[in-house]
């Protein structure tokens, strides 16, 4: 068991370091916060094994547009389970500002196992693609039409 104090800080530093991933698009720290042997569970992507294959999942995917205009991914709502030491959070992914007064942003349901020493065993996100679908195709829209 973990306290709440260690998990409250490691899903801050969690937030930080997608928060610098997001605006350098370097995805290294972000990917190193998870175990050597972590899971990660993507529903549309797949599952990746292993810190380094997150690492390049990651990077590759969020080069790759629209995925590169997700500029950054707030919490709206989380909740720890110390005893199982799990956080549970609504991931806001955020779409670049364009001008026209509007948040762009869907969200997405994560999963994450702590396992001690700032670090992550597990993570998997849950979200309906067809709402992704929706908000991006109103951003790129909103895009065209010049913000």
């Amino acid at each position: 068991m973990f306290t709440r104090e260690e998990m409250e800080r490691a899903f801050g530093n969690y937030q930080e370091r997608a928060a610098k991933a997001a605006a350098s698009n370097d995805w290294r720290a972000w990917a190193d916060q998870f175990t050597e042997d972590a899971t990660y569970i993507e529903h549309h992507f797949g599952e990746f094994s292993g810190r380094d294959a997150i690492f390049g999942w990651i990077s590759e995917t969020m080069r790759t547009p629209p995925n590169d205009e997700m500029t950054s991914f707030p919490i709206d709502w989380y909740v720890i389970d110390e005893q199982k030491g799990w956080v549970v959070c609504s991931v806001l992914n955020r779409m670049r500002d364009i001008g026209d007064g509007k948040v762009h942003e869907a969200a997405n349901w994560t999963l994450l196992k702590y396992a001690g020493n700032d670090q992550w065993s597990y993570e998997e996100d849950l979200y309906n693609p067809s709402e992704f679908g929706t908000m991006i195709t109103g951003w790129l829209k909103a895009k065209q039409a010049g913000g």
